[in-house]
């Protein structure tokens, strides 16, 4: 038993390393498993697909990457987006350096001479945000700011974002990620815990090479402790949750 786990543990920290190789751990055939549709096969995907912006921008990673790139391509687009990313930073910033880093930014997009400068942003409200940070520099400070930012960059640029070729390859993702998931996506590797209804394990996707923890339960045991309903409350929680400190849901199969 000893020696089977020294084996389990030596072939899960090979796969956390990558493999070894330039593969990096991902399948001799991942280029065919990742190899993207032509852009033809996603006319039904582009009619049916909720055009929701902050769903397709914001939420999700791929979307959200896609419409910054598009972004970049127009100067007063990529203004909003270093606008909004440093209102991210902001509000991450220590307390005894947040009111300097709102200077900065009061500096940078609100200031008539600077090239950085948003237009959009009514001056009755920069002055709010002057006064506000003089007195007290709260995390809040330039949220009615992000919201006019994020009104506007809703509008006519995800319009047109719509009729670019970043919105066809966000398609072409979708479609490629609504394909089924299967046990065969996975390499599996050893347990790392077990609970009431199932156990954990290791494992990597075969076509990224990325690692993730499998939580597998046995409907057997769910039915005969009466947890249906618990389990499937906990996968809507999980759909939802968006955060750094919480656990999310990536994949979902059953065999």
């Amino acid at each position: 038993m000893e020696i089977e786990n020294i084996v389990a543990n030596t072939v899960l920290l090979k796969a956390r390393e990558g493999g070894g190789g330039k593969r990096n751990g991902r399948s001799k055939k991942w280029k065919e498993m990742l190899k993207l549709p032509h852009i033809s096969l996603c006319e039904e995907l582009r009619r049916t697909i909720d055009r929701d912006y902050t769903s397709l921008c914001e939420r999700q990673p791929i979307g959200r990457l896609l419409f910054r790139q598009y972004c970049d391509t127009r100067p007063e687009l990529k203004r909003c987006i270093e606008f909004m990313d440093s209102v991210a930073l902001y509000q991450l910033a220590p307390d005894e350096k947040r009111k300097d880093c709102g200077i900065r930014m009061l500096e940078t997009y609100f200031n008539n001479g600077s090239a950085a400068h948003l237009r959009d942003i009514p001056q009755e409200l920069v002055g709010e945000c002057r006064e506000k940070l003089e007195q007290t520099p709260c995390k809040e400070l330039f949220n009615d700011c992000c919201n006019i930012v994020r009104e506007y960059l809703s509008g006519a640029p995800f319009s047109s974002y719509q009729e670019t070729m970043y919105f066809s390859r966000f398609l072409q993702w979708k479609w490629l990620e609504r394909q089924p998931v299967t046990k065969n996506t996975f390499r599996h590797y050893r347990v790392l815990g077990k609970g009431g209804f199932g156990e954990v394990c290791a494992c990597q996707v075969r076509a990224t090479g990325k690692m993730y923890a499998c939580k597998k339960l046995e409907k057997k045991r769910v039915k005969k402790r009466k947890g249906e309903a618990m389990a499937l409350n906990e996968k809507r929680i999980l759909e939802k949750v968006n955060s750094s400190f919480v656990v999310s849901t990536f994949f979902l199969f059953k065999l």
